[in-house]
């Protein structure tokens, strides 16, 4: 085992494998013991969320002490059947979570800016309101 662990470690691994998985498709009433004895059979779990909010109902992060050990689980309990229910394990990728988040954030922002400036919707229909006529050009 120890061999294995040692050639383990030797291989590149693809730039999105990490030690922190992404997992759906939970059952609603998994409590977090049940996923430390189903995720801790692949190495030492350093941390286990599972979604309490309607939008995060069914979802759960779990953090591997390892990468490798991260790796393992998501190849073996990726479809794992757990209450009638087929998980779906994937890697965290914060880039995207970020994107997401960054994107939403600014289109807050942007909202803001414009009912606190009274703009919005159309900008020529805007400048008519005001009595600003733009020519229009003829291509």
């Amino acid at each position: 085992m120890a061999m294995a662990s040692r050639q383990q470690r030797g291989t590149k691994l693809p730039p999105e494998v990490n030690r922190m998985l992404y997992i759906k498709n939970l059952p609603y009433k998994i409590t977090t013991e049940e996923m430390y004895d189903i995720f801790g059979k692949f190495g030492a779990v350093r941390q286990i969320r599972v979604g309490n909010t309607p939008e995060t109902r069914g979802t759960a992060f779990v953090v591997y002490e390892d990468i490798f050990d991260a790796k393992t689980a998501c190849e073996h309990l990726s479809g794992f059947n757990v209450s009638n229910r087929y998980l779906v394990v994937l890697y965290y990728q914060a880039t995207k979570a970020w994107k997401r988040m960054d994107t939403e954030k600014a289109r807050v922002q942007l909202e803001s800016v414009k009912s606190r400036y009274g703009i919005g919707g159309d900008l020529d229909k805007e400048k008519e309101k005001i009595g600003i006529h733009t020519p229009r050009r003829n291509n």
